[in-house]
């Protein structure tokens, strides 16, 4: 897959597994609704600066829309973005509690 296929995948899975729609997403991106769609499609891609538009929207780091094994099930991501919520909270917490909790 090239790179633009890689983040039109990424973007999308991202979206879906935070139950973003596109309308949302380009509430958030302050951009209209057919131009995410025309992204997804492949008919156009954006900036730079609008993929840090997308980033943002959907709380991600702007890299990860293009990491080539970001393409994992929702759930999978999900449970990732759990662990990371909890991570900081430990960092705030007993860190140690958390770390035997992963590992088991």
């Amino acid at each position: 897959m090239d790179l633009q296929g890689i983040f039109i995948s990424n973007m999308k899975a991202i979206r879906k597994a935070k139950h973003i729609t596109q309308e949302k997403l380009s509430e958030l991106c302050d951009t209209d609704t057919s131009y995410i769609g025309q992204i997804e499609t492949r008919k156009r891609f954006p900036s730079l600066t609008f993929i840090e538009k997308i980033a943002c929207a959907l709380e991600v780091e702007p890299y990860l829309l293009f990491k080539n094994d970001l393409n994992e099930s929702p759930e999978r991501m999900k449970k990732i973005e759990n662990l990371k919520s909890e991570f900081f909270q430990a960092i705030d917490g007993n860190l140690e509690e958390f770390l035997k909790k992963v590992v088991s």
